[in-house]
């Protein structure tokens, strides 16, 4: 028997993955292992330190749900969600730039016609119109936008009982010109829920926990690459501090006021051509 110390115990970890037939999976838990063990040793935690980080992840478990994803959260607002994003999005051949997905996306939100109001219960205020084109220039017809935003409240229609389901949430179709239309509210920063263990380490560390203004918007066509990404309110104040490092210089777009606006119509103009790369 071999006595088992803090110089031979990653090695001994990592012989024990041998016997795995996964080779991807071999190859990841083998950097974990070795990634973790040499931060433990950096490190250095005491036991009770190691505790309370188990009862972070535990706490982080507990707190998700179907409507919130709490370690979502974590990834994003420790910059790995972007990571992940930036490493899978290399050489993008001019097509729109990616960013988060967000922990309150809902799948299945209804298909609306072309112009209609995302928002059930408040007047438009802001007018979203553009194409899907792809790489060469071609409008994409039938391309499928799934749209989703917060409320002027900064909330999602998940996080806030008064708005009912599906608030704020679409997929519209193209034309046969690949264009797109729609209104809706205009987007407003807010923070991110802090009243669960992300929200407890920001504020230990001293970060707020504000995301600018934005619209979330999944692209897809038969054929090309979906694209995950958000469009940004160039003049929001949390663009360069956005708390999940979600923000490209390409996705701050400018609301414009529209010229001569009539009497209860979208009183601003955002326009944008979405570009897709072939599969």
């Amino acid at each position: 028997m071999k006595d088992v110390t803090e110089h031979t115990l990653t090695q001994a970890a990592v012989s024990r993955l041998d016997s795995c037939q996964d080779g991807r999976l071999r190859h990841v838990l083998t950097r974990l292992i070795t990634h973790l063990h040499d931060f433990v040793r950096e490190v250095e935690p005491s036991s009770d330190e190691w505790l309370q980080a188990i009862r972070f992840l535990t706490r982080t478990g507990q707190i998700s749900d179907e409507q919130r994803q709490e370690y979502i959260l974590l990834s994003d607002t420790l910059g790995v969600t972007m990571l992940i994003d930036s490493l899978h999005h290399r050489g993008s051949q001019g097509a729109t730039e990616s960013s988060v997905l967000g922990p309150f996306y809902v799948a299945g939100a209804p298909e609306r016609p072309a112009g209609a109001n995302l928002s059930a219960t408040r007047p438009a205020t802001l007018s979203v119109r553009g194409r899907v084109l792809s790489t060469a220039a071609e409008p994409l017809a039938g391309a499928l936008l799934d749209v989703w935003q917060t409320d002027s409240n900064g909330l999602y229609d998940v996080q806030d009982p008064a708005q009912p389901r599906h608030n704020l949430r679409a997929r519209f179709k193209t034309d046969g010109r690949g264009c797109y239309e729609f209104e809706t509210v205009r987007p407003v920063s807010y923070p991110i829920p802090t009243d669960g263990p992300v929200g407890n380490l920001l504020a230990r560390i001293g970060r707020h926990p504000y995301r600018p203004a934005h619209i979330h918007f999944i692209v897809s066509a038969p054929g090309y690459k979906t694209v995950v990404t958000e469009l940004f309110d160039r003049t929001d104040p949390y663009l360069d501090s956005d708390v999940v490092f979600g923000v490209k210089r390409s996705l701050a777009v400018e609301f414009t006021p529209c010229p001569e606006p009539e009497s209860g119509k979208p009183s601003a103009l955002l326009t944008y051509d979405f570009v897709l790369e072939p599969e």
